[in-house]
């Protein structure tokens, strides 16, 4: 979500810092926006790519203690009973949802806002977060709970709330600008638009009052932003417009004649990450570390390029280093599975404790490949233990994934304050009471001596204050393996089968106690991108691990979609949907058509599924969907897909994403997406958009590849050429699935795979007359490895079959 700062848009910075220099934060004395200190973390601007809720000041472990211990936290319930009511009442996003009870008059996105920042000339206030961020609760306790901010709010703005995993659009817009005024950006994002919904001012979190941090507070910032709109109301408007011109220009993406980018992409790519890898505890970069999972598609198969050289070679190790590192550390749930959304630290131990479902969906495939090329077990184990907590936690009854689980949580159900990590964490003498059992033979020796060791866990906490800025983790162990089982097992004197079996027991005896705690709030908005980033991880696994209830769960959340979240009449996906209190599915009124990355990352799904179960309805519909990302998204004049459509009047500037970020972005997808069914349904005029989507992106390819890299997982694909590996088989048939085994057993990044059951009425043969020509041999399943349909010599051994994929 974060867009990286380039040379090409310094002359946005440098507009950006006049702007705060002469405009109204001259009235901050540079404090809240400070120009001087977004100068200064300007450099940090590519590490945080992956931020989803990172605020941009100085942490003083004091302040912010004294801060967080007189914040009284006022619930939902507690505010329902205050007596205040919103407009988001009416609406159906949890985020919005947990403001309908504010003092703040807020309104949702749409025409009733704008008109009436039109009619009484006012500035919009702009907030926009998400239900599970930290910052965003923390702003709402300070401000928007509130009533003399309440008060300032109403008699002086038109505020409205936004979601931002809801509207990525308008999202997308703002933080553009917020980045290229401050040079950072983060989440609550505020923002102070003209009642044309030109950009004025924006930052991000600000604390309530004016004294923390030495800055002005929110309601000393309010009161001066209306009296600058009341005495210089057009010199404003007329620097807002100069930005967003600015802005405009500068995400201007279009095909200018540039070339595709060569293979030095890669070696450049490759380059730099090596130039920031973590050595010692694995990550690109310094903390905070974030998953990064674009980054390990393009190193596996940097690899699976370079096996033979000492490069290749390092991309693998920086790979099953990170990968092991993440899963022993505290990023890593170990009680209750899944990861958690960054790490404060190097180590991976002190993490950021929400949990989201587009992070689990793109981990379980990094973990999925890492063990389809090393059979290394613990990669098993990990995918494994994400897709139990997503089966478990994130699973709604009818197939959809929920988005997330928040960080924060009561510590007891007769708290009054939330804390971030309180569901997660352990103190030692809980250990300690909870886990009395004697190891078999070992008189002396409890399961709490033998799991207290192994997750280093510590009598007075094992989290560095530093990492706890408000002391909201001191004397608690959040758990983390330092070691392996056989040191373990060597230190305790025990052996190493009896090592496991204790700590498995353990697990599931803290599992079972912290069910007993309250539980983070769930974020139970569905949402269609997201589910397709799953929907892979679910195929990856039924084909990887060779288990078939992976590909149901697959099919089972492809069906939700299609049922739920697809408008069959028109060929429209939505956004998102919603779960009532008694589990069924819900839309609000005015529903929220998808965007590129919905249909991108739900194709990708579908063709993911489609290799693991090989139903020709899903790439049937695939097929569908990729027409209709066509029609809806692509820039016919300068090539590449738009991230909305162009029929919403309120979107200010009309945006192509050119990073990969969190997730990765829909034009990286959407190139691999073609250049699949291009190969797979003979679609070479989709073979020619990809080629133009990497010449639109020709420049940041080439100028700062660590940007894209899972678009130059989709240029590696390009350049070697795709693969169609068709099997003539009986689908039901052991020989057909013994050909199918042997395929997922090897990782090809330049391979599709199709099913040919000799079912000529069937959607695949209709595309593809060719099919007919490719039949078994001898009544046994044969495969056919081909480029463009010509095919080489047929084969129904799979071991003469393993030897022609160790070719490709």
């Amino acid at each position: 979500m974060f867009h990286f700062l380039s040379k090409h848009n310094l002359d946005i910075v440098s507009l950006g810092r006049k702007y705060c220099q002469k405009g109204i934060l001259q009235k901050f004395n540079e404090q809240p926006l400070s120009c001087k200190f977004y100068e200064n973390n300007f450099r940090r601007s590519f590490d945080l790519l992956q931020c989803r809720s990172v605020s941009f000041y100085p942490l003083k472990k004091q302040s912010l203690h004294n801060r967080f211990t007189s914040l009284q936290n006022c619930d939902f319930s507690r505010m329902a009973s205050c007596g205040f009511k919103n407009r988001l009442s009416e609406e159906k996003s949890p985020y919005l949802l947990q403001h309908a009870h504010n003092p703040v008059d807020w309104y949702p996105w749409g025409e009733e806002a704008f008109q009436k920042a039109r009619d009484e000339n006012k500035m919009i206030f702009l907030s926009v977060g998400y239900s599970s961020c930290h910052w965003c609760h923390v702003m709402e306790r300070e401000s928007f709970e509130n009533e003399d901010i309440g008060q300032v709010l109403n008699e002086n703005f038109v505020s409205i709330k936004v979601d931002s995993e809801e509207r990525p659009d308008v999202d997308r817009v703002y933080m553009t600008f917020v980045q290229a005024t401050t040079g950072g950006g983060g989440w609550p994002m505020s923002v102070w638009l003209a009642p044309d919904l030109t950009p004025i001012i924006g930052g991000t979190y600000f604390p309530p009052d004016d004294r923390y941090y030495n800055r002005p507070g929110f309601k000393t910032i309010l009161l001066n932003i209306v009296e600058q709109w009341n005495s210089n109301q057009s010199e404003l408007q007329e620097k807002g417009a100069r930005i967003l011109t600015a802005l405009q220009k500068r995400t201007k993406f279009e095909h200018q004649g540039q070339p595709i980018p060569d293979k030095e992409t890669y070696e450049r790519c490759f380059e730099s990450l090596e130039a920031v890898y973590d050595r010692e505890f694995g990550g690109f970069g310094k903390a905070p570390k974030f998953p990064q999972s674009s980054n390990f598609d393009f190193v596996l198969r940097y690899f699976a390029m370079n096996k033979d050289n000492e490069n290749g070679r390092q991309a693998l190790d920086m790979t099953v280093n990170t990968l092991k590192m993440m899963a022993k550390g505290g990023i890593h749930d170990h009680i209750a599975q899944g990861f958690h959304r960054y790490s404060t630290d190097d180590m991976w131990h002190v993490p950021h404790f929400e949990k989201m479902l587009y992070d689990q969906g793109q981990l379980v495939v990094s973990y999925l490949e890492a063990f389809q090329i090393t059979r290394n077990k613990i990669f098993e184990d990990t995918a494994r233990d994400i897709l139990e907590y997503v089966s478990r936690d994130l699973s709604h009854p009818d197939g959809g994934f929920y988005s997330a689980e928040d960080a924060d949580s009561y510590p007891t159900h007769d708290a009054n304050e939330k804390k971030e990590g309180a569901f997660c964490v352990w103190t030692k003498e809980e250990l300690t009471s909870l886990l009395t059992e004697k190891v078999v033979g070992k008189d002396h020796t409890t399961f709490a001596d033998i799991f207290c060791w192994h997750y280093h866990v510590m009598e007075d906490g094992n989290v560095d204050p530093y990492q706890d800025p408000h002391d909201e983790l001191k004397g608690k162990n959040v758990l983390v393996v330092k070691g392996n089982i056989q040191q373990t097992a060597a230190h305790q004197a025990v052996d190493i089968d009896i090592v496991e079996d204790v700590l498995e027991k353990c697990r599931k005896i803290l599992f079972e106690e912290r069910l007993k705690r309250p539980k983070p709030h769930l974020d139970n908005k569905m949402v269609a991108a997201w589910n397709g980033l799953m929907i892979s991880g679910y195929s990856k696994a039924g084909q990887i691990l060779g288990d078939n209830l992976y590909t149901e769960r697959a099919v089972k959340a492809a069906e939700f979609l299609y049922t739920h979240m697809f408008l069959q009449d028109w060929g429209i996906l939505l956004r998102s949907s919603y779960t009532t209190e008694d589990q069924n599915i819900s839309q609000i009124e005015s529903t929220i058509e998808g965007f590129a990355d919905d249909y991108a990352f739900v194709i990708r799904g579908l063709l993911d599924l489609y290799e693991a179960c090989h139903d020709q309805k899903w790439l049937e519909w695939a097929e569908l969907l990729q027409e209709k990302q066509n029609e809806l998204f692509w820039d016919k004049e300068g090539g590449a897909y738009f991230s909305s459509c162009d029929d919403d009047p309120f979107i200010v500037i009309r945006m192509k994403e050119d990073q990969d970020g969190a997730e990765p972005s829909a034009n990286s997808v959407s190139a691999m997406n073609l250049l699949r069914l291009s190969a797979m349904l003979d679609r070479s005029e989709w073979l020619a958009m990809a080629t133009k989507i990497f010449c639109v992106f020709h420049g940041r390819l080439t100028e700062v590849p660590r940007a894209v890299p899972e678009l130059i997982c989709a240029l590696m694909v390009f350049h070697s050429t795709t693969k169609q590996i068709i099997v003539a088989g009986n689908p039901e048939a052991d020989d057909t699935a013994a050909m199918l085994k042997s395929i997922h057993s090897k990782f090809l990044l330049n391979k599709v795979l199709l099913l040919a059951d000799s079912n000529e009425n069937s959607f695949l043969y209709r595309k593809l007359p060719q099919l007919k020509n490719l039949k078994m041999i001898d009544g046994k399943a044969t495969v056919y490895v081909c480029e463009n349909f010509t095919c080489s010599l047929p084969t129904n051994s799979t071991e003469d079959l393993i030897k022609q994929l160790s070719d490709i």
